[in-house]
């Protein structure tokens, strides 16, 4: 019986096939790409610049002595670099980005033919408002469907990302108590110990103490805990919702209830709006204010192809105090609201220089008005429906953090699995390189042991949720079969190895430095 070589021919079953190293450092057609201040582009430049027409005289000792410091490229040199680069890396159009707890997912293409069109691409925000009306009217469509799939009278556009949200959040809900005379006994905010990194420093950050809440051993808040805490001297609590363990809490009515009852507001995480979407409003839970990450319920590239986007929502307790700039529509068009005008004598101030990040804006419409409601309600159905695929397929290999009933976006593992095989969470994570995939998110939640959170999203397809679980279950079978090796050393074919985790923080090199002798170093 003969098998098949890396290149499809069929090989001799004696016959040993080695993988001789490279001459080049390149491997098979990903090149050997160095840094671009390594290269020899010193000394060029590849744009022709006119001769300025006048001299540097006048700027005194501001005239540059020294060389800029920058290699000149030419344009192919410089889209080959960056190609070379983006090859050495995973990508949604590549593959499944199971990296749960931030929605990576596909992005249509037709939200970003929306962002790139003139009006909306390439408008400024100190243009008068009677030739941005457009960009006005979109603005003002999106907060009307944020608010129609929150059930909240009040949204606020310009926070950035979810810890900005969060910060006009909780700055609201201060305002809100000063307006009452409260705010100086009110200066605790619980937060139960699942909650994501940015709740407590956030609160922090506003001026509060924080007070953890406790976790039941099924992932959810402790409600009893949260009652024994709630008093006289507490501002708010922050719940998400799903919370991070990927599970829905089931006694949120109950939660809002205990938290006005003691005077506090209820500030909901909406990170994870998209496994409720159409199918759940936050208003009706007794939510009071929530962020929505634009750039994951509703696809926005994330990270690198920022900036984001983080909406809050308000109830009507809290939508007086919301932050400036707003837009209305009356007999004049479309206008905005600013902090000086009497409409907003009460908003807490400003969050942000302008209106907030439009291009965010065009996409986040764009993917609302091509899905529509029911498509919207889909999202959320699939988001969940693939993740509790994900734990079904998986569960009998690895253990599932709780795993009684269903999760929502997330299939949540631990590491008891791996018990009495030398394996961590990080090996198994790092062997998943090797077979194609971007790990998942690991150690987090903190609450979970080793923690293996895997999010799928709405947009993969069962056969690409096949592939991913075909490679999960043969590296978890063989973890349980001693193949130590395997994953120790992982990965073995990523254009890089794995890093000296404790020698990278014992000794960081936090700044390039040229070679000595090279044409940089001069």
């Amino acid at each position: 019986m003969s098998t098949m070589n890396t290149v499809g021919r069929p090989t001799a079953p004696n016959q040993v096939q080695t993988k001789p190293a490279t001459l080049t450092g390149g491997r098979g057609l990903l090149q050997n790409e160095a840094l671009i201040f390594e290269g020899d582009g010193w000394g060029k430049t590849g744009v022709d610049l006119p001769e300025p027409r006048t001299d540097a005289s006048d700027l005194g000792d501001l005239v540059r002595k020294d060389p800029i410091g920058l290699p000149g490229l030419s344009e192919p040199e410089a889209m080959r670099h960056y190609v070379r680069l983006s090859q050495k890396n995973h990508a949604i159009d590549l593959a499944i980005y199971p990296l749960g707890s931030c929605t990576m997912k596909h992005n249509p293409r037709l939200n970003e033919k929306m962002a790139r069109l003139p009006g909306f691409s390439d408008i400024h925000p100190l243009q008068p408002q009677s030739t941005v009306q457009g960009a006005l009217e979109l603005m003002d469509t999106l907060a009307h469907w944020l608010k129609t799939l929150t059930g909240m009278p009040a949204v606020a556009l310009s926070p950035k990302a979810g810890a900005h949200g969060e910060l006009c959040g909780l700055m609201a809900i201060r305002a809100a108590h000063e307006a009452k005379g409260e705010h100086g006994q009110r200066r605790k905010v619980l937060v139960p110990t699942s909650a994501h990194g940015t709740n407590p420093a956030t609160a922090a950050f506003v001026g509060y103490s924080v007070v953890e809440v406790a976790q039941t051993e099924d992932g959810r808040v402790d409600v009893a805990d949260l009652a024994s805490k709630l008093g006289p001297d507490v501002a708010a609590i922050m719940v998400t919702n799903p919370n991070t363990c990927g599970l829905f809490e089931r006694d949120i009515i109950e939660i809002a209830r205990l938290t006005h009852e003691a005077g506090a507001y209820f500030y909901c995480d909406g990170a994870n709006f998209n496994a409720i979407v159409g199918r759940v409003r936050p208003g009706d839970l007794g939510v009071d204010a929530m962020h929505i990450n634009l750039h994951k319920t509703f696809s926005t590239p994330h990270g690198g192809g920022g900036p984001g986007a983080g909406p809050v929502v308000l109830s009507q307790a809290l939508a007086p105090f919301a932050p400036a700039p707003w837009v209305v529509h009356d007999d004049n068009g479309y206008r905005l609201i600013e902090r000086e005008e009497d409409e907003a004598e009460q908003a807490f101030g400003r969050l942000c220089a302008f209106q907030g990040q439009m291009g965010m804006y065009v996409r986040a419409l764009s993917y609302m008005m091509s899905h529509g409601s029911d498509g919207l309600r889909q999202v959320a159905e699939d988001a969940v429906l693939n993740a509790n695929y994900i734990k079904a397929r998986l569960q009998d290999l690895m253990s599932p953090a709780f795993p009684d009933g269903p999760c929502m976006h997330e299939a949540l593992f631990d590491d008891e699995w791996l018990k009495g095989t030398d394996i961590t969470t990080l090996d198994f994570a790092k062997a998943m390189i090797d077979e194609g995939f971007h790990p998942m998110t690991m150690y987090f939640p903190l609450v979970v042991h080793g923690a293996m959170l895997i999010e799928p999203t709405e947009t993969e397809s069962k056969a690409e949720l096949d592939r991913f679980i075909h490679a999960m279950r043969l590296l978890a079978e063989a973890a349980k079969a001693g193949d130590v090796d395997r994953f120790k050393g992982a990965p073995f074919h990523a254009p890089l190895k794995r890093l000296d985790e404790t020698r990278a923080a014992r000794s960081p090199v936090l700044r390039w430095s040229a070679p000595e002798g090279s044409n940089q170093a001069a």
